[in-house]
């Protein structure tokens, strides 16, 4: 936990946002993967380890504006707890680390909103993402529990997005750390890869590593040989000479913080001389997208300029033809570069997706494109402020199953050389992707220098033949 006065803080900036009613905030519980004693691992709500800071299961708290208090609802540990799990620091003194002094018996909270909504008072609340919390919902309030969503409440979405979304300094310190650690797995992977490895034999490493560093993964590991699948979960590849590693993971910090950063480097000890090519091409969008961030500036923008200097890059190789600003206008980038460069970090990897994308990357002026393939998967386009933390990964993927496509159907033909793009067919994918913070004037790279170019990755997988 960071300092009491930090969640008291928190509370007290929230609680400014509202002049009555109660905000009630749900912990997670334990999720069972076969059978409730066998649990999935534990990972509080962000919101709830935001304001009360504590990561335990089966927790309630409530901010009560009309009584001026606040308070957890959860129990203490039973006899069957102590006998199986051994004795833990009692959950009324973590409480009180967060500044809660109130705690309460879990079977008391219905009775306690009940008798609010007796009085009419509005009982705010965040949409929920887990099924549990939404049956809890449905029972706690007297909703049905397919309605439960429809009425959360959208001013505490927006307050609670508001204040997480500029990262205070104890938030910038660990996802620093986050993305040292983060950096440090990655360099790990380009030194240890060998022809003839598992994919999964990396994987594993991996998850060792982030959990010796105290934390954890922060989302599963992507470690592919086929990059040109965008979330590619499988491992039971073996890596052979002349293919491409694509390698996105990240570390989360013991305090939930998250890293995400992106390399890919070849199997070989130096990449092709296309291999080279496609990748300088990334390295340049990256480039030009992380040079844009800054206060003031739309991360559409971004998008669509990193979305340009691909097709650049690809023009110049062969790949693509005709005007770049109309082949992105057109959507003819997307047979190459399918998804967004970027999004907003923090207690999540994808920061408060659970809270509604429209809410966490865009304005009620500026509203999501929701259907056109490509933009419809950019998390984020709102204009930048400081203290946000943003990840930049643009990205080449040469999708078999999406030229087939794109080429039977003739789109973008004006734009695109399906006979070169053929050639590359089984070429794979490369992402690089490292995490930013905007500041007053531009923005910093957060953790420390990590292998980006062809010349130093190819000298990592030199020494390590």
């Amino acid at each position: 936990m960071f300092n009491s006065t930090v969640y008291i803080q928190r509370r007290a900036v929230l609680r400014k946002k509202f002049h009555t009613g109660i905000l009630l905030f749900l912990g997670n519980g334990e999720s069972p993967m076969n059978y409730a004693h066998n649990p999935y691992h534990f990972r509080q709500d962000s919101s709830f380890l935001y304001y009360f800071g504590i990561n335990d299961p089966d927790l309630i708290a409530v901010v009560d504006l009309d009584e001026d208090c606040e308070m957890v609802f959860g129990a203490e540990m039973s006899i069957d707890d102590l006998v199986w799990m051994g004795r833990q620091e009692l959950l009324q003194d973590k409480c009180a680390k967060t500044g809660i002094t109130r705690l309460a018996s879990p079977d008391k909270l219905q009775g306690y909103l009940k008798q609010a909504k007796q009085k009419g008072r509005e009982i705010h609340f965040l949409p929920p993402y887990r099924a549990e919390n939404k049956i809890t919902l449905s029972r706690l309030l007297d909703l049905n529990v397919h309605q439960v969503t429809d009425f959360s409440s959208t001013d505490l979405v927006k307050a609670v997005v508001a204040q997480r979304s500029v990262k205070a300094v104890e938030e910038i310190a660990e996802l620093d750390k986050a993305a040292a650690i983060s950096a440090d797995i990655q360099l790990m992977v380009m030194q240890t890869a060998k022809p003839g490895m598992y994919e999964r034999e990396i994987a594993a490493e991996i998850q060792a590593a982030a959990l010796r560093s105290g934390g954890n993964l922060a989302y599963p590991v992507i470690l592919t040989v086929n990059g040109e699948i965008l979330h590619n979960y499988y491992r039971g590849n073996i890596l052979k000479e002349g293919k491409l590693v694509l390698n996105d993971c990240g570390v989360e910090t013991a305090m939930g913080y998250a890293g995400d950063l992106t390399r890919t480097f070849p199997v070989s000890k130096k990449f092709t001389l296309d291999q080279k090519e496609v990748y300088d091409v990334v390295l340049n969008a990256y480039r030009h997208a992380s040079g844009m961030l800054a206060p003031g500036v739309r991360y559409l923008d971004i998008h669509l300029e990193s979305c340009k200097q691909l097709v650049l890059g690809l023009k110049d190789m062969g790949l693509m033809k005709g005007d770049a600003a109309d082949a992105v206008a057109e959507g003819a980038h997307t047979l190459f570069f399918q998804c967004g460069t970027g999004h907003m970090m923090g207690l999540d990897v994808h920061d408060m997706e659970d809270l509604g994308e429209q809410f966490v990357g865009y304005t009620d002026d500026l509203k999501k494109n929701t259907t056109k393939f490509g933009l419809k998967s950019l998390r984020m386009g709102k204009a930048l402020e400081a203290g946000y933390v943003m990840t930049v990964e643009p990205g080449i993927y040469f999708n078999r199953e999406l030229l087939d496509r794109y080429r039977l159907a003739g789109d973008f033909s004006e734009f695109i050389n399906y006979e070169a793009v053929e050639k590359f067919r089984d070429f794979g994918g490369i992402r690089i992707e490292d995490d930013f913070l905007v500041l007053e004037t531009g923005a910093r790279m957060l953790g420390k220098h990590l292998a980006i170019t062809t010349a130093e990755i190819e000298q990592i997988r030199e020494e390590s033949h």
